[in-house]
């Protein structure tokens, strides 16, 4: 028979994991900051193997609008370009034989709105999530009443699960919150 403290921990391990997945799914949305969390999707071949362009090359921000790809190998250059460019981030990398800069363009207010939308669905989807994890763990500790568990401890057991989850959808509305006026800040 499952004890309610495992229950609970396992559900507020599977809500954990919700979050972890808005903070990454977030930190890809380009909010007009140069941030080079941007290029973690975008893989180059080096040497037979697709690996993140961190791997190949240094990756900083100079400034709050462009990123600058200093890569370690000099035959890497075009590699690295044509990835951006294939990408969707939809920005042209500029190559001066040194760097590979990539200008983070002012976002149009249509477009803002494309993101704003896309933060939203992503932030819908962590919901659902932490919503599944709240409907496993009750119905574990359903199962586990008829298993010998003292009615009481599941109703506690729920109302502990109940303040967990508001305590995680809270979290989820800051973090789209905090993030939609990143993007909504010209």
């Amino acid at each position: 028979m499952a004890d309610s403290k495992t229950i609970l921990s396992a559900a507020e391990e599977k809500m954990d994991m919700a979050i972890m997945y808005l903070d990454e799914a977030l930190a890809h949305i380009r909010a007009g900051k140069a941030d080079i969390r941007l290029l973690d999707g975008i893989r180059v071949d080096s040497y037979g193997s697709m690996v993140p362009i961190n791997n190949v090359a240094a990756v900083t921000t100079p400034d709050a609008r462009s990123i600058a790809i200093k890569p370690w190998d000099k035959s890497m250059f075009r590699v690295i370009e044509k990835a951006i460019i294939d990408s969707t981030l939809g920005i042209m990398p500029e190559n001066n034989g040194e760097i590979i800069r990539i200008g983070i363009p002012p976002l149009t207010e249509e477009r803002r709105k494309q993101l704003a939308k896309q933060c939203k669905g992503e932030g819908e989807t962590a919901k659902v999530s932490v919503r599944n994890a709240r409907r496993d763990a009750i119905d574990a500790l359903k199962k586990a009443v008829k298993e010998g568990m003292a009615e009481d401890e599941q109703k506690n057991s729920e109302a502990k699960l109940q303040k967990v989850h508001d305590k995680y959808i809270k979290q989820i509305d800051e973090m789209l919150a905090a993030k939609d006026k990143e993007i909504m800040t010209v």
